[in-house]
C-alpha cells in the first residue's frame, strides 16, 4: 500500500503540537500579566475627585496626622472618610475664598456629602479589617504606598489576593513597631527580619491564610 503522508509530515505535526502549546502558555502569560498591569489594577495612577485634596500638602508638609480624617481606623474595619467639617476646622479661617475649595463649602452649607471617588478598593467578597492590621503593627504606607508623596491620590498596590498573601505568609518582613504605624517617613531597617520575627511573637501575630479569613 503507497505511503498517503510524507516522512516530512512527522516533524510538521510535532511543530504544530508544540507551537500550539506555546501560544497557550504565552496567551496564559500575557492574560496574567495583564490582570496585574495598570490597566486593570490602576496602580499608580492618579483618580480624579471632586476636590484636588492634596495628601503631599496635607500628611507630607503640614505632618497632619493620618487619624485625623481617618478617625475610625483603630476601632473599625473601615477607615472612614472625613466629614465635611473636619475640612472645615482649617478651611473656615484659611483659604476661604478659593475657587477649588467651593465644593467643601458648597456641602458645608447644604449638609451634603461630597462624592469622593475611592482609590483603594476590594471586592464585595473581601473581607479587610484596618483595626486589625493596625492593632498588629502594619502601616498605613505598607498598603497605601507613599500618601505624603502623592499630590493626588492613587492605589500603589494591587490589593489583589496574591499580594495580601504574601504578607500573610511571611508578616515578619513587613510589620513594625506599633509607635511607626500611623508614620509616613518609617523606613524598614536593616534588621527588618530578626525585629519582625521579634514583633510578631510579641504582638501573636498568626499565619492566616485559610480561604475564611478573608472570604467570609
Amino acid at each position: 500500500m503507497a505511503q498517503i503522508f510524507r516522512h516530512s509530515t512527522n516533524l510538521i505535526s510535532r511543530l504544530s503540537i508544540y507551537g500550539a502549546a506555546f501560544i497557550v502558555a504565552a496567551l496564559g502569560y500575557a492574560v496574567y500579566g495583564l490582570t496585574g498591569s495598570p490597566y486593570v489594577t490602576d496602580v499608580n495612577v492618579a483618580r480624579d475627585q471632586p476636590v484636588p485634596f492634596s495628601h503631599k500638602h496635607h500628611v507630607g508638609e503640614l505632618g497632619i496626622d493620618c487619624r485625623y480624617c481617618h478617625t475610625s481606623v483603630e476601632q473599625s474595619s473601615f477607615a472612614g472618610l472625613p466629614p465635611t467639617q473636619t475640612c472645615m476646622t482649617c478651611h473656615s479661617r484659611i483659604w476661604t475664598n478659593a475657587s477649588m475649595l467651593e465644593p467643601v463649602r458648597a456641602s458645608y452649607r447644604d449638609d451634603k456629602s461630597i462624592s469622593w471617588t475611592r482609590v483603594n478598593a476590594l471586592p464585595d467578597f473581601v473581607y479587610f479589617n484596618h483595626s486589625i492590621h493596625v492593632a498588629k503593627g502594619v502601616g498605613c504606607t505598607t498598603c497605601h504606598g507613599p500618601m505624603q508623596e502623592m499630590p493626588l491620590t492613587w492605589a500603589a498596590n494591587t490589593l489583589q489576593m496574591s499580594w495580601c498573601l504574601g504578607c500573610h505568609r511571611e508578616p515578619e518582613k513587613y510589620v513594625r513597631p506599633k509607635e511607626y504605624v500611623f508614620s509616613t517617613t518609617y523606613e524598614t531597617p536593616s534588621n527588618q527580619l530578626e525585629l519582625g520575627r521579634k514583633l510578631v511573637k510579641e504582638y501573636k501575630i498568626q499565619i492566616l491564610t485559610n480561604c475564611s479569613t478573608c472570604h467570609r
